[in-house]
Formats: C-alpha cells, structure tokens, sequence
C-alpha cells in the first residue's frame, strides 16, 4: 500500500495544484484570486494522456463583470456549479448569470451545464454569492484552449 501519490501509478493522482500556464493576462490572474480560490488542475502537462479539469472555489464577487467572456471551443465542456450547504446542497448560495448560445440563465441552484463542440457559451457573471460555490470546468481536450479568460 502506497501514501497518497506514491508508487509507480502515483503519478495519476493529483493533490498539488499546478498552476496553468498562459492563463489569462497577469491582470485577470491577479484579479482572479481575489474572488476564487483554484483547488486543483489537470491537463496533459500536468499528467501525459489526460484531458483538461479545472476546480475552484468561488467566494466573492469579481471585480470584472461580465468575468469570462462569450467564447466557443472545438470540444464539448461540462460546466459545474454546486452550493456548499450540507443541508440543503441545490441551494447555490449565489447568483451566477450565464450565456448559452446568446440565451441568458439565472443560476440559483447546484447545476451542470453541458456545452457541445463549436457552441458559444459565457458571458459568466458572479451577482452574489453568501457561501463559496464549488466551480469544475471539464473540456475534452488535453489543453483548455478558449477565449474564456481575458
């Protein structure tokens, strides 16, 4: 029996986050962890072979509004939004304004949002939050290639 990441697989588990690399301005990156707090990240430079994940908390309101811009990839992506509250966890605890397609939703729940290949999704607002919300972003891709962070 191994510890943590230890051992010849260990390599597959990842507990230190490694910070993407070209991720945005050095100003956004700024910007960024004064409303989130990344937890972990993984893509092909981080672990050969795998796809992109991304995980964070959200915790305050951006000082840009909207924070990722409308973009479109050339792989599908699952977008997660979920409350932190045990008791009642479909409570987002927040307010989160996302576009699909040009179409705007209100997001006040847990939720996951899938979005095909090729479709324009974001703009993405943070409006409230009173309790951090667990964020994942999931693209099938080795690399997060997109417009999102400007």
């Amino acid at each position: 029996m191994f510890n943590n990441n230890d051992g010849k697989y260990g390599n597959y588990i990842i507990q230190d986050l490694q910070e993407p690399a070209n991720l945005g301005s050095p100003e956004f990156q700024a910007m960024y962890k004064n409303f989130a707090k990344r937890i972990l990240w993984v893509d092909s430079n981080v672990v050969e072979g795998a796809f992109q994940m991304n995980t964070a908390w959200y915790f305050d309101v951006p000082a840009k509004d909207p924070v990722f811009e409308e973009h479109s990839h050339e792989y599908d992506e699952l977008i997660g939004f979920y409350g932190s509250n045990p008791e009642d966890p479909y409570d987002l605890g927040g307010e989160i304004i996302l576009g699909i397609d040009g179409e705007i939703h209100k997001i006040t729940r847990t939720s996951m949002i899938f979005i095909p290949a090729g479709m324009i999704h974001m703009p993405l607002s943070i409006k409230w939050v009173d309790r951090p919300i667990f964020h994942f972003s999931v693209v099938m891709n080795p690399e997060y290639s997109g417009g999102a962070y400007k």
